[in-house]
């Protein structure tokens, strides 16, 4: 059963399927072709240390997804990120709002 890109909502910013799915592909779409953006080099590894329950398995990149409603190409990428792992499924969405430091809670359906 493939995991499919839903609704979620991360510290309070709801995101709609499309744009959940529009910052995965795009990350994805980066990925795939050895490109990373932005000053902190999106998408990158994620190593999971919060030890989220992903539905597919490992190795994670992650990239942002922003609340402007724009596709993350660079600049400051907010707090919210999308997470698919290296064979390219989509695994959920994480938060650093509500977190301590550099780490990240689950947005709503990320556990």
């Amino acid at each position: 059963l493939e995991t499919r890109q839903s609704a979620t909502t991360c510290g309070g910013h709801s995101y709609s399927q499309s744009r959940v799915s529009a910052a995965y592909r795009q990350g994805l779409n980066y990925f795939n072709n050895g490109q990373q953006v932005g000053t902190n080099r999106y998408p990158h590894r994620f190593n999971n240390r919060e030890g989220f329950s992903f539905p597919v398995a490992p190795p994670y990149q992650i990239f942002p997804i922003m609340q402007s409603g724009n596709v993350y190409t660079g600049g400051a990428p907010g707090p919210d990120r999308v997470v698919f792992n290296e064979a390219g499924r989509y695994a959920g969405a994480i938060t650093h709002t509500g977190a301590g430091g550099n780490a990240f809670v689950g947005c709503s359906g990320t556990s």
